[in-house]
């Protein structure tokens, strides 16, 4: 088995839902949610373990006044030296750790951070923290669907998109504040950002709910029957669904009804020695004019879009659509059918 962390979305209490809700009906028609507006400022994206996350090193390396970094789980001796050597030099370096479900393992960075002058806190008590976003001089945001857990780079898929855009930074540094603080607060939307628990869901069914012809998915858990339903619909109203992931007896259910509708679904073995599919993906009618993708922290699961706090984005931008669309039709051609 691969050596990953617990699944990393918890189940609330009162949040489970049966992976076999489906629909009876056909629908022949998408529901179309409001289209999202192209990002204001350049966007970029990251492919894990292709492209290795120097760029992010860099990111902290070059920053001139401000850090603020909220992650789930860190364990990455580069980046922890990196932020100390910030804050050495007189970066206002700021961190929120999960507590709820990774206060053991975060434990040894909080410590290291905070023996070395990084203004460190553990995330607000009672939620899990599942976001993984980095922000550096109030000008450049990393939306990642990665902990920075060095082990777990060599492979496992996933993605960073690199944010310029004012609203979306602004968005992002507001609510860090807020979290940093320990003070209740709404998110702000930005351009493009997806946010749990407030607009995830809301979001992320847009996209599924917009394919006319394709949707390719990845995501590490199929858990969410809003999603799994919404998958079904589109496979049956004669959209082209291609859903990618790791193996697990937990998602079995979930996808023998997704196979039913008619969904190709595809798997790697849970193995040290094939790629493990973390990332959190969703691409709609790829190279086609309303194209949208949507990538992000969120899992498909009711604890992670309802309850959990998360970020991801949903955008238009064809530079960052091509490279993820390419790299899940990559993934898809690799895996095996379920079943």
């Amino acid at each position: 088995m691969k050596l990953v962390a617990p699944k990393e979305t918890a189940h609330h209490p009162a949040a489970h839902h049966s992976a076999a809700h489906h629909s009876a009906a056909r629908h022949t028609t998408p529901h179309h949610d409001a289209q999202p507006v192209k990002n204001s400022g350049a966007l970029s994206v990251l492919v894990e373990p292709s492209a290795g996350i120097g760029r992010i090193y860099q990111l902290i390396n070059r920053a001139r006044f401000s850090i603020e970094l909220t992650m789930y789980e860190l364990r990455d001796a580069t980046a922890e030296r990196d932020l100390a050597a910030a804050a050495a030099r007189r970066v206002d370096v700021r961190v929120i750790l999960d507590a709820h479900l990774e206060e053991s393992r975060n434990a040894a960075a909080y410590a290291y951070l905070s023996a070395r002058h990084v203004h460190v806190t553990w995330a607000p008590a009672g939620t899990t923290y599942h976001q993984k976003t980095l922000t550096v001089d109030g000008k450049t945001s990393v939306i990642m669907t990665l902990n920075m857990v060095s082990s777990d780079y060599p492979g496992t898929r996933d993605f960073a998109v690199i944010d310029t855009g004012k609203p979306d930074i602004d968005a992002i540094v507001t609510t860090f504040n807020a979290d940093f603080a320990h003070k209740a607060i709404t998110p702000p939307d930005g351009t493009d950002l997806v946010w749990s628990p407030t607009n995830s869901e809301r979001s992320i069914l847009a996209v599924i709910n917009a394919a006319t012809r394709t949707l390719a998915v990845e995501n590490e858990e199929m858990a969410s029957s809003v999603i799994i339903s919404a998958l079904e619909k589109a496979a049956r109203r004669g959209v082209d669904v291609k859903v990618v992931m790791t193996a697990e007896s937990e998602w079995d259910s979930a996808f023998r009804v997704l196979v039913r509708a008619g969904v190709h679904v595809r798997v790697f073995a849970d193995s040290d020695n094939v790629l493990y599919i973390h990332a959190k993906a969703v691409v709609a009618d790829a190279g086609r004019k309303d194209q949208q993708v949507f990538v992000g922290s969120e899992n498909f699961s009711t604890a992670s879009l309802d309850y959990n706090r998360e970020l991801g984005i949903r955008t238009t931008n064809a530079a960052v659509i091509s490279v993820i669309s390419a790299t899940l039709a990559g993934d898809y051609n690799a895996a095996k059918s379920f079943g």
